[in-house]
């Protein structure tokens, strides 16, 4: 097959384009500029997308041997996902960008683009595994290495998208990956991961937000408030600078009632209150959900688990599917879920699909 590298300048992605090139595909690596301006991605941000990185990206297909590209989707990246982020915030809700970056530009605008060009499928270094079942269909699974699983961002990805994709890193770990590196003379073995989003370099959400929304911003401050007595704690200088669950930096100008820690439970953009509360408060019981998004045959009902963060734990739950909408009713308790988050439902370690939280449901409400 004619494959698409999609090389962000990492370990994982060096390494899956060159086992792509040992499976016997004609590779081409390609590296995406996602800023306007390369110049305000400092150099050293934990992000994935720096300049650096595309330097990285090139020195590794150059050892590789294999051609290599920057495509410039920086205008789709800022409509899709930096405009998204800034919406979503400013809404109350808390977005995924990673997540919301591989349903609209690695695997739409990469995909899209590399299928005009004839090329038959897109490589990159994510940790996952494809299987055929036996229905025909391609399903997407669990990683081997379940520390580094990374199907919880690819679960917005549809069978279309999964029939063109390869995720040569899925039956292995990290560590063997990055002793792999070595041995072929990458010199991104030993490269940390990105962590931060790339397009906030220094890892600041709320002074980002509030530099870029501006007059979108809904409110210039507001109201801390107990969730259960209304009294008012303290103010803050933004909605779009909290997010459920929050403990850190609520900056209470009074303890609250009871004397105990406060999270965050609710935020209300258009009063600009932020509610309050213990933090038996954040535990719920069941969330609905829209805007689904399913790897294969669409369920009706399922027993299964989902996941509510990249990085979360499973949580025993039966999904109830109506259209585009999916009630979600946790068997095991959740804590600290927002709207704007993705619950990404599982059948075993199968991806069955994703959709968007609308609300939660507190226990005992």
């Amino acid at each position: 097959m004619r494959v698409v590298a999609a090389m962000s300048g990492g370990v994982d992605s060096a390494v899956a384009a060159a086992r792509a090139v040992e499976a016997g595909h004609e590779v081409t690596g390609i590296h995406l500029a996602l800023s306007r301006n390369p110049a305000s991605y400092r150099t050293g941000a934990r992000g994935c997308c720096t300049i650096e990185d595309s330097n990285d990206a090139r020195r590794a297909a150059d050892v590789i041997g294999i051609p290599f590209y920057v495509w410039d989707l920086s205008d789709r990246f800022h409509e899709d996902v930096v405009e998204d982020f800034m919406d979503e915030y400013a809404a109350g809700r808390t977005p995924n960008p990673c997540l919301r970056c591989n349903e609209k530009i690695k695997f739409a605008a990469v995909l899209d683009r590399a299928l005009a060009l004839g090329f038959d499928a897109v490589a990159t270094g994510h940790y996952a595994q494809l299987r055929t079942g036996a229905d025909g269909l391609i399903e997407m699974h669990r990683a081997v290495d379940h520390g580094k699983d990374q199907s919880y961002v690819l679960g917005v990805l549809t069978q279309e998208q999964l029939a063109h994709s390869l995720f040569p890193l899925g039956d292995s770990t990290k560590d063997a990956v990055r002793r792999e590196a070595a041995e072929r003379g990458l010199l991104v073995a030993d490269k940390p991961d990105s962590h931060d989003i790339c397009f906030v370099a220094d890892g600041d959400n709320a002074g980002w937000l509030r530099e870029k929304l501006g007059d979108r911003a809904p409110n210039d401050g507001g109201s801390i408030v107990d969730d259960a007595s209304g009294e008012v704690l303290g103010t803050h200088e933004g909605t779009y600078a909290f997010t459920i669950g929050q403990r850190r930096g609520l900056r209470l100008g009074r303890p609250a009632p009871d004397g105990k820690p406060r999270f965050v439970l609710d935020i209300e953009p258009v009063s600009g209150t932020v509610r309050v509360g213990p933090r038996a408060g954040l535990a719920v019981d069941r969330i609905t959900a829209s805007r689904p998004r399913w790897c294969g045959a669409v369920p009706d009902r399922l027993e299964g688990t989902v996941q509510l963060r990249a990085h979360g734990a499973e949580h025993r739950a039966v999904v109830t599917v109506a259209g585009d909408d999916v009630d979600i009713e946790l068997l095991d308790h959740a804590e600290g879920i927002a709207p704007g988050q993705a619950a990404v439902i599982y059948d075993g370690t199968r991806v069955v699909g994703s959709a968007t939280i609308d609300a939660t449901s507190r226990v005992g409400r």
